[in-house]
């Protein structure tokens, strides 16, 4: 399996409302439950009407287009990644999954994954 590193820094936010997010503007993702909304974007275009903002994440994303009858790619990375002590925030779209890892756990997210068997490009 390959993954793809994104170049750019990511903040996960909590959102009072979306009027301040510009979805032209970089990768974004949000999501909006009965209980909050949230932003995950790149660090430079988070909005100011943040609720809570954590910055500092790094980011990878599943190369090509996942079928949704494959099973287990996520659990795969993910387990790979707790079994090394690394939290993650993941993030999946209709086409693949995105991987969130503090910018601080990023080189050892790295190595454990090379490990593990993926090819990170």
């Amino acid at each position: 399996m390959q993954l793809e590193i994104l170049a750019q820094d990511f903040s996960i936010c909590k959102l009072e409302d979306m009027g301040q997010v510009d979805f032209t503007k970089g990768i974004t993702f949000a999501a909006k439950t009965a209980d909050e909304i949230s932003l995950v974007c790149e660090t430079a275009y988070a909005p100011q009407n943040t609720i809570a903002h954590e910055p500092g994440w790094r980011g990878l994303k599943v190369s090509g287009v996942l079928d949704f009858s494959l099973v287990g790619i996520l659990a795969g990375i993910t387990n790979t990644l707790a079994n090394g002590g690394i939290s993650i925030f993941a993030v999946s779209t209709y086409d693949t999954d995105y991987i969130l890892v503090k910018a601080v756990d990023f080189d050892k997210a790295m190595s454990l994954l090379a490990d593990g068997g993926y090819v990170v490009a």
